[in-house]
Parts: structure tokens; sequence; C-alpha cells
């Protein structure tokens, strides 16, 4: 389980949907922000650069990254283990 809050900066791509239903599965808590609901492409690339991919996401107060490396890092934690 996940122990502090993750925020998702989300496009409602097939990628942002992973990572939300992966978060769903390891439980804790998390908020969702939408693209053009929550803030618009300008913000998003002034926050995380042109080059940032959807999703972003930050797990307390660290940014972690993209679905690559938020697999990566919940990896490096044990969060996900192999079946």
């Amino acid at each position: 389980m996940i122990s502090k809050t993750a925020v998702i900066y989300s496009n409602d791509s097939q990628e942002s949907l992973r990572i939300i239903e992966l978060l769903k599965h390891l439980g804790g808590e998390f908020k969702i922000y939408r693209l053009d609901e929550h803030f618009t492409q300008r913000a998003f690339e002034r926050e995380f650069g042109k080059e940032a991919t959807y999703p972003q996401v930050a797990i307390g107060s660290r940014h972690i990254g993209n679905l690559k490396e938020t697999l990566q890092y919940m990896n490096s934690k044990g969060l996900l283990c192999a079946s």
C-alpha cells in the first residue's frame, strides 16, 4: 500500500487509466487532476517540461514521473511483485 497521497496528472490516455487502476489496486489515497478540467496543456508544460508525457505522478511531495518511471519507483519500493 502507498502510505502517502499520490497525485496523477492525466489526459485520460490509456497510460493514465492504467496507473489509476494500479493505484486503486494498491490501496491508499490518490487524487486525479485532468487536462482541461483542472489544468491546461500550457500549465502542464510549464510544470513538467515540453517533453513530459502523460501521466505524471507525484507521491507525497516527491515528483516521480511518467508511467514507466512510476512503475520503476513502485518496483524499487517493493510495491509490485511478479505473479
